[in-house]
């Protein structure tokens, strides 16, 4: 039954591109490196809605999933694959001390690309309902507090392999110079003139393999190859780092053409982490798009699929796209987001 004295509240969390220093944030690299990573939210959203009720019931229902869970407030939460991701974060949150007790609620779930897309949607997802559970429930949380939450959530409580890049870039927003130190991150947010954000979008494509990489183990066998030794993937590793650094003051100094060069290297960079990064169809749409007049294309998140970007001269934007729709990729443009996660009271 639903509790019509308490509000409905709604959140998003921003999907983001990562231009390089990707891996860097995964361990054990950070912490015996460092790592560091230059990302940049964007106009894609998970959308999360709370109807509260008064029966003691919770209920989570994903639309892309296309598929919904129910439980008691104070029943044990299982893993068991089904919707885990706001199960963890409805179990965690509801113990935290200073927590109003949980009556029950209804929860849906929305995003704007699928898992494994490449875009972070996985973490936003947690983002999104840790906001919005955390204000039910009267909890302040900050951007900091939600972001190591969502990460301590999906690496220990689920054991879901990765880094802690997506978790701080949708709950800050923005562009930002994220450094992964041996006890802490801390999120450098970049005064980027408002000129070179309209250029990049004016500049920058984004084109969907199709494939999500969900089960392709990238992450571990990178992970594997650095603990080894692994010549390539150290060298990768490191230069990713740099090239992060480098792309900073490029983008901060309104440089696009220079960004969308460096780019490509951190692209040749990251395909030396794993052999499972890139796939035919990537290495053959990256090259026809660079022979067309892209300045520079990668994978943006773990690879093996997902989205790839690129950054073009503009008047050769649309024959890029067009080339890239022919292989079979969907394309399309995008707008950059300031905010990271915010919640508000639904009106009505």
């Amino acid at each position: 039954m639903l509790d019509y004295r308490r509000p409905v509240l709604r959140a998003r969390a921003p999907l983001r591109i990562s231009f390089a220093g990707g891996g860097t944030d995964v361990a054990p690299f950070p912490q015996r490196e460092g790592g560091a990573v230059l990302s940049a939210t964007i106009s894609s959203y998970c959308y999360s809605t709370l109807r509260p009720r008064t029966d003691g019931r919770i209920t989570v229902q994903s639309l892309d999933f296309g598929t919904s869970i129910g439980f008691g407030v104070d029943d044990d939460v299982e893993y068991d694959g089904q919707l885990d991701l706001p199960k963890a974060a409805i179990a965690r949150i509801r113990e935290i001390d200073g927590a109003l007790p949980v009556t029950g609620f209804d929860l849906f779930l929305h995003t704007n690309a699928p898992p494994g897309s490449g875009l972070g949607s996985s973490s936003a997802v947690m983002v999104s309902v840790i906001g919005l559970v955390a204000q039910h429930c009267g909890l302040d949380l900050g951007p900091y507090d939600v972001a190591e939450l969502a990460y301590r959530l999906e690496r220990e409580d689920l054991g879901i392999p990765g880094g802690s890049q997506d978790q701080y870039a949708a709950a800050f927003g923005g562009f930002n110079y994220i450094e992964f130190l041996k006890d802490q991150v801390v999120v450098n947010p970049l005064r980027v003139r408002d000129a070179t954000v309209h250029e990049l979008e004016h500049n920058m494509l984004l084109a969907f393999t199709g494939r999500t990489r969900v089960s392709d183990h990238i992450i571990e066998d990178q992970v594997s190859r650095y603990e080894t030794g692994n010549a390539d993937a150290l060298e990768g590793l490191r230069a990713q780092k740099e090239l992060a650094e480098q792309m900073k003051v490029a983008l901060v100094r309104g440089e696009v053409d220079s960004l969308g060069r460096l780019l490509g290297q951190a692209w040749a960079q990251k395909r030396k982490m794993s052999s499972r990064i890139t796939t035919p169809l990537i290495d053959d749409a990256i090259s026809r798009a660079l022979n067309l007049g892209a300045l520079g294309g990668k994978v943006t998140g773990a690879g093996g699929g997902g989205h790839l970007i690129f950054v073009c001269e503009f008047e050769r934007r649309h024959v890029v796209a067009e080339e890239l729709i022919r292989m079979g990729l969907a394309v399309s443009e995008f707008t950059f987001s300031k905010e990271g996660v915010v919640t508000w009271r639904a009106q009505g």
